[in-house]
């Protein structure tokens, strides 16, 4: 045994002559199934709080893991997904999750998620890392460093269709009927080749790193049909493309991206009515938009639906950092590597960019 499972170990062999205090262990292979059974029923759990994220982090980026669970009496009472990130560049950080919107302690009892907070703090002691950091969409630790940047939006959607399709305020639907008008059509995919092709000539427009091709099979791969990829056509040609994901009565629309013809057919506008259309016509009640920076299109353009901003309280205990980190495209030192990654030719890019972005979490 490692040192830090000794550590779990020591706090499971107290808990237990204690009796009523929850213990703590870190997920096993075996364990992944009682692990998402309890995610799905627990109200604070998000898609992002799933085993299966442990495999995706591990095997497509590379990064070790830390996936915590607190037991008592043979039942879960709590799970904390942590990975850890060690860059010469963006630092040395434990985070819940990294590369996901969503995710901290989500428990069922005040004791189970005690007992994985301190875990999680002794942990990123122990580990010497720069900061720990939670991201939560309530506030759990008032005296801690937030960063007040990130919004989600989430709606309920109608289970008429046509209710929803009128729910959205009138300019946005004109750019959606647009995307009709223009004889777009709409197909799901199980290969990631299509879906890629529109995803990464977007992200190179805005000037950001690209995730491997590796990265998005495994997440289907993974995920199975709870991970949809819906490609939009014009006359058979890909316009453009979004990888979402299923959780209980929710859809998340999560990576997304068109080519060069994408804004003048209103392909994005189109696409994401689509995914709401499907998704209502299968019953699901909530289309959750994702996050975005405040003050950025993305945040106009999901506004421009309809949807409500709603913040996420990204929290921070800092270890050996002075500051909250500030790894985005909107910090100022960062600008000239935008504008410069936009000059790089798209094979490129494509190349070097996950080796940029595995480490940003």
């Amino acid at each position: 045994m490692s040192r830090l499972t000794d550590a779990f170990q020591e706090d499971r062999n107290a808990s237990s002559l204690q009796g009523s205090t929850p213990s703590v262990h870190r997920l096993e292979p075996q364990d992944r199934e009682r692990w998402d059974e309890f995610v799905s029923v627990c109200p604070d759990a998000t898609f992002f709080h799933r085993a299966g994220w442990q495999t995706v982090i591990e095997r497509a980026l590379g990064h070790k893991t830390w996936f915590l669970y607190a037991e008592s009496g043979g039942e879960i009472q709590g799970v904390l997904p942590l990975a850890e990130i060690n860059s010469r560049i963006f630092g040395h950080s434990l985070s819940s999750l990294p590369f996901c919107v969503y995710g901290g302690i989500a428990a069922i009892s005040e004791s189970g998620r005690e007992v994985l907070d301190r875990a999680a703090q002794a942990l990123a002691s122990r580990l010497k890392i720069d900061y720990l950091e939670y991201r939560n969409l309530k506030i759990r630790h008032p005296d801690w460093p937030t960063k007040d940047l990130y919004v989600t939006f989430r709606k309920e959607i109608d289970p008429e269709v046509e209710r929803n399709m009128q729910a959205i305020p009138r300019k946005q639907r004109a750019m959606v009927r647009k995307g009709i008008k223009a004889g777009l059509e709409s197909t799901v995919d199980e290969d990631i080749e299509r879906f890629f092709f529109a995803y990464s000539a977007s992200v190179h427009r805005l000037g950001t790193p690209v995730f491997s091709k590796k990265y998005f099979r495994v997440l289907k791969e993974v995920f199975a049909d709870d991970c949809e990829l819906m490609i939009i056509l014009q006359g058979g040609r890909t316009i453009s493309g979004v990888m979402s994901f299923y959780f209980r009565d929710e859809v998340l629309p999560y990576y997304g991206g068109g080519t060069n013809e994408a804004r003048e057919l209103a392909a994005n506008d189109f696409m994401y009515w689509e995914l709401m259309r499907r998704a209502c016509e299968r019953g699901v009640k909530i289309f959750d938009f994702g996050r975005s920076k405040r003050n950025t299109g993305s945040f106009d353009f999901k506004k421009n639906w309809g949807f409500e901003p709603q913040r996420i309280h990204y929290e921070y205990q800092l270890h050996r950092a002075g500051t909250v980190p500030d790894h985005n495209p909107l910090n100022p030192r960062y600008q000239l590597f935008i504008k410069a990654w936009r000059k790089l030719p798209l094979p490129l890019a494509n190349f070097i960019g996950p080796y940029v972005v595995r480490n940003l979490g």
